[in-house]
């Protein structure tokens, strides 16, 4: 025990860190630095009017009759599958000034935390400590399946099993889902996104980024028993706050060995890819006018996950995070060698070792992870997951991957049958490029290059692939679907033989990641994470999961060299920044915020900074104070805050948030949409 001690003196939390799960939340520390002990109600109120974005992010209900309230560019994706070439919603906005106006989402599904249950006992109780690493991953998987399966079975209720401190826990999250989502209100992305590129991650910022969406339940609006209620005046500087949401993917856990790899293969590679990725795009925009209106919402996508990643990347070779890192590892692997009585650490003390040679493995074949892409494109995404999902569900629930299990299969098919536009002549364009890189980079005889090529160049392939498949008219993916095995088998569809064709190739590229990779980090990582409970305690917060986790902190601006940078911006700045910079492209202003500025009050507040701990999956997050009430609306982060991946410092580190009272600001001076600011205020709807 006396090696756990010296372990336990090593500081594991800065300032305001955490992204705290809702069944273990910092009470002692909340009570000690704010004065703050959050009631049960409380908890419970602030997670079930919280939404997650089923595509990616966050949101919350903020009226009795469903409306919800996330990021403009959460509801990019939406806005770019509502719009067509008449009505160009990414471009112009969507204004519903009334129900009969507010119109359906395609393929948006919501969901709501209803309830978790803590599996772990049952998860690990179902693997054989004696057995291969790959038979206890197959064991482990076994068993979530049945939990999951029983779950949907007995509630109706979308049930997944969350791994959770490296594998030291298991926890079933039971998820009211909603699926007819309909838009209301976004505004033109010139004035949500202002300053483009270049403001992105940056402070002071000067965006409208939010976007209204309602839930519909039989028909009718959602009679919500939770919502947030609106707080006129906003964050004030200095004040405590909460945001609530589904923060996506963190590594502060993993070993050194983990974070060198990402450091010199993972992240440059996903880099070199996502930037040929944005040419492609880039190339088929400047094709025509309507070609650029398709691209928008993937040149937004790939232009935004490059800066967080570089951004990321820099943090990994600063070598003073490597060595912090390095020196709190060192410490508990230290505990685990000179531990005499402490089972968990003993166990643990090779588990690094064998972390760092599977990262080897994985990094052995980082060329084919990152070039065999089996979702090159939309549709050919689509028929990959046709072809394995009619093979999966003939399985046993147990056997098949996780993706296909009877409590996914829903939201899958969801997806599937989506009615959103594809288009031929962008997806023949990406498809060639893509695998044209594929021969590049893997060479002619990888056994995907020869798989997806059938003795074709590139563009021969894509231009046949895309011009006899008819998976484009979602009733035709339905029909397979439900034809099975047989239909799928037989069916002369391009695509279809295409992804039969890629099928081999895949299974045994998953295959090999699943009992090569996986099960050594996911047991090893077990016992990593087993050894750091007996040493801390359960006194820290799992990776990020895209579950849902609450941080606090505090309204909070920030020393920048000599100077000071302010916690709020206002109106004025904007108006202020545009002219500053001439007024030019992505500085110009949108002509609907040109005109209000005699309307508008200028001084009121625009984005203000915080200093919670959150990460990509936070947008659209809500800002709480004390009393619950919505103050504001996670949009981003700044610059500092994207080693927070890796760790987190609160010196400079800030998210970033568009104001309450700045909300209602432009609806109401700009967009003219008094009704739906009445109903956001609690006026009246």
């Amino acid at each position: 025990m006396a090696a756990a001690l010296s372990v336990a003196a090593v500081p594991l939390l800065r300032g305001d860190e955490g992204m705290w799960t809702f069944d273990n939340l910092p009470i002692k520390l909340l009570k000690e630095k704010y004065g703050f002990v959050p009631t049960p109600e409380w908890l419970d109120h602030l997670r079930l009017s919280s939404v997650r974005f089923n595509d990616g992010g966050s949101g919350a209900i903020v009226s009795k009759d469903g409306l919800v309230l996330t990021n403009h560019h959460v509801a990019l994706g939406q806005l770019q599958k509502m719009s067509t070439p008449e009505k160009d919603y990414v471009k112009e906005g969507f204004l519903a000034r009334s129900s009969k106006e507010e119109s359906a989402c395609p393929d948006l599904e919501l969901n709501v935390l209803v309830a978790m249950e803590d599996v772990t006992a049952r998860v690990l109780k179902a693997v054989d400590p004696e057995a291969a690493e790959k038979d206890q991953n197959d064991q482990r998987k076994a068993e979530i399946s049945r939990i999951t399966k029983a779950s949907t079975d007995q509630t109706g209720l979308r049930s997944d099993v969350v791994e959770l401190y490296q594998g030291g826990e298991y926890w079933l999250y039971r998820y009211k889902k909603y699926t007819d989502i309909r838009l209301v209100m976004a505004p033109e992305i010139q004035a949500a996104f202002y300053g483009g590129d270049p403001d992105n991650f940056t402070y002071p910022r000067y965006a409208l980024d939010f976007a209204f969406f309602r839930v519909y339940e039989n028909g009718k609006p959602l009679r919500a028993e939770h919502f947030l209620r609106w707080s006129v005046d906003g964050a004030a500087d200095g004040e405590l706050v909460f945001v609530t949401g589904h923060p996506g993917h963190t590594d502060r856990l993993k070993t050194v060995a983990q974070l060198e790899y990402e450091r010199d293969f993972g992240l440059p590679l996903y880099l070199e890819v996502a930037r040929k990725k944005r040419q492609d795009y880039y190339d088929y925009a400047r094709k025509g006018v309507e070609q650029e209106r398709r691209s928008k919402d993937r040149i937004f996508g790939v232009e935004n996950a490059i800066k967080a990643v570089s951004g990321e990347h820099e943090g990994l070779l600063d070598p003073a995070l490597i060595r912090s890192l390095k020196a709190a590892e060192d410490s508990l692997r230290k505990a685990a060698a000179g531990a005499k009585d402490e089972p968990a650490l003993k166990a643990a003390r090779s588990s690094w070792d064998k972390i760092a040679a599977a990262q080897k493995k994985l990094g052995d074949r980082r060329l084919q992870t990152a070039y065999r892409r089996f979702d090159a494109t939309k549709v050919a995404g689509l028929a990959n997951a046709i072809v394995r999902c009619v093979a999966e569900v003939a399985k046993p629930n147990d056997k098949r991957y996780e993706e296909f299990r009877e409590s996914n299969l829903e939201s899958l098919r969801f997806r599937l049958f989506s009615p959103a536009p594809i288009y031929p002549d962008m997806e023949e364009h990406l498809l060639a490029a893509t695998l044209k890189d594929a021969l590049e980079k893997l060479g002619p005889n990888d056994e995907y290059v020869r798989a997806a090529l059938g003795g074709d160049t590139p563009e021969q392939a894509a231009k046949k692939l895309i011009a006899d498949t008819k998976l484009i008219d979602p009733a035709e993916r339905k029909k397979l679907v439900e034809g099975g095995e047989k239909a799928v088998s037989t069916s002369h569809d391009s695509l279809i033989v295409w992804a039969r064709r890629l099928d081999p190739v895949y299974r045994a590229q998953r295959k090999w990641y699943e009992d090569e990779i996986e099960s050594v980090m996911t047991a090893e990582g077990n016992r990593v994470a087993k050894a750091r409970f007996a040493a801390y305690g359960k006194g820290t917060y799992p990776d990020a999961t895209f579950t849902l986790r609450l941080s606090y902190g505090r309204v909070a601006g920030y020393e920048l060299g000599t100077t000071q940078v302010a916690p709020f911006t206002t109106f004025h700045g904007l108006y202020d920044r545009a002219i500053g910079m001439g007024g030019k492209p992505p500085f110009d202003l949108a002509e609907r915020v040109k005109a209000a500025k005699t309307k508008l009050a200028l001084d009121a507040k625009l984005n203000f900074i915080t200093t919670n701990d959150i990460i990509g999956g936070n947008s659209g997050s809500p800002v709480v104070n004390a009393k619950g009430e919505y103050v504001g609306l996670i949009f981003d982060g700044n610059i500092q805050s994207l080693v927070g991946r890796y760790a987190y410092e609160d010196t400079r580190n800030r998210a970033v948030a568009v104001h309450s009272s700045g909300i209602v600001e432009a609806m109401r001076k700009v967009y003219g949409m008094d009704a739906l600011a009445d109903e956001l205020t609690g006026k009246t709807r």
